[in-house]
């Protein structure tokens, strides 16, 4: 089942969220954990403020399970947004620092989640991490591989009005290709900046491509009532799905006029950020 970007890491960071597997924190670690919970009730500039505090006040913790749990939960809600790249770093420094002094152990031989979300901040939001661990490597190299099939990876799947789109046929055009729902609150979030954005750079080459695997019952009327301009494209199997690795959403990858990955997001953007994707793509 497709989640969210939010909802897909509160399950993967389990044991810092769900009641069943609530670890005991300790009188210094536990505001820590209560703030980490409400991040989302505040808006977009207190938020950033708030998570780079948070990402020093872990930092501060002693080497623990718990000190590794709430980092990976701060990374696990840091991209959510736009909250400054030196809130990233912070975020970023912060997981490091506990992963180094206690490292995970593997997860059925693939590299532990913390890892992971380590190596998805520096990889796509540029970063530094320095860190000396086999499972961040490979974590790194994972990711690499990923995009190297995304790279590769097309699509040719039939819009709301019938239409048939194939990835590969566009070249000359710069492809804004995003993975959504309607049940989706930060994809939700973003639709207002890709309808507007669609219409500032449609004239230059811009084709937005916004992939659902819900029933068009549900999409059709949902789109109408937001005067969404774009092609919506039905995924009812998910092969394009499972093809590009979406496991949680919202995804955006763009493709230049030549058919290259040239940027992507791995959570909700705003209009700034969407804009630097789109920059990256030579749309100005």
């Amino acid at each position: 089942m497709k989640r969210s970007a939010l909802a897909l890491a509160l399950l993967i960071a389990a044991s810092l969220f769900a009641a069943d597997k609530k670890p005991t924190y300790t009188k210094q670690e536990q505001p820590i954990y209560d703030a980490i919970r409400t991040l989302r009730s505040l808006d977009d500039k207190e938020r950033g403020k708030e998570t780079a505090t948070l990402a020093l006040k872990i930092r501060q913790l002693a080497p623990s399970e718990n000190k590794v749990r709430l980092a990976t939960g701060l990374a696990s809600l840091s991209t959510e947004g736009d909250f400054g790249h030196e809130t990233l770093q912070q975020v970023a420094t912060t997981l490091a620092d506990a992963l180094h002094d206690q490292p995970q152990p593997a997860d059925h031989g693939q590299p532990a989640y913390p890892y992971v979300a380590l190596a998805q901040l520096q990889r796509y939001e540029k970063v530094d991490v320095t860190l000396q661990d086999p499972q961040y490597s490979a974590a790194m190299d994972q990711l690499k591989t990923l995009d190297e099939h995304r790279q590769q990876a097309d699509l040719t799947l039939t819009d709301l009005s019938g239409n048939s789109w194939t990835l590969k046929s566009l070249k000359g055009k710069v492809v804004l290709l995003n993975f959504w729902a309607t049940w989706c609150p930060p994809c939700n979030r973003e639709l207002p900046d890709m309808q507007a954005l669609y219409e500032k750079y449609k004239d230059q080459g811009l084709v937005v491509l916004a992939v659902t695997d819900e029933d068009p019952a549900k999409v059709q009327p949902f789109i109408s009532k937001r005067k969404l301009t774009y092609p919506v494209l039905l995924d009812p199997g998910r092969k394009v799905n499972d093809a590009f690795g979406i496991e949680g959403i919202p995804k955006s990858f763009v493709y230049d006029r030549e058919g290259n990955l040239v940027s992507q997001a791995i959570d909700m953007r705003t209009r700034a950020q969407f804009t630097t994707m789109l920059n990256a793509a030579g749309l100005k």
